[in-house]
């Protein structure tokens, strides 16, 4: 079976992109002024991020993974005003930035992922 490089495993920029932001939320939590709500969900989400990104890049016709993208860059986003830490400015201006990235990549991964998933559901 012939398969175009945007569907092969570990090729999509998208999905790199995910790892990198979460890996980078993370890391943030040690360069900027946290409090323990802050330090839970940037360490959290952006665990929960790499994974779905993860599970992109081994598995490029899941859709369901690049949803997970676009659901965790929007639960990230939210994450200042929900629990609390709106006031921790480099924290939530972190989470902010990550966030909407996070779900302009999953958008951005949309198109050939559905490609790809409708490659795999064609050769079944």
């Amino acid at each position: 079976m012939a398969e175009q490089s945007t569907s092969k495993p570990w090729m999509r920029w998208q999905d790199w992109a995910g790892v990198v932001l979460g890996a980078y939320l993370i890391l943030a939590t040690m360069w900027t002024s946290t409090n323990g709500a802050a330090v839970l969900a940037m360490i959290v989400l952006g665990a929960l991020l790499v994974v779905a990104s993860v599970w992109s890049l081994a598995m490029p016709g899941s859709m369901t993974s690049e949803y997970s993208h676009m659901l965790l860059g929007a639960l990230v986003f939210i994450s200042p005003w929900v629990l609390g830490y709106a006031e921790l400015l480099g924290a939530a201006w972190t989470s902010w930035i990550v966030g909407v990235l996070a779900v302009v990549a999953g958008l951005a991964a949309l198109p050939e992922a559905n490609a790809a998933h409708r490659g795999v559901a064609g050769s079944h």
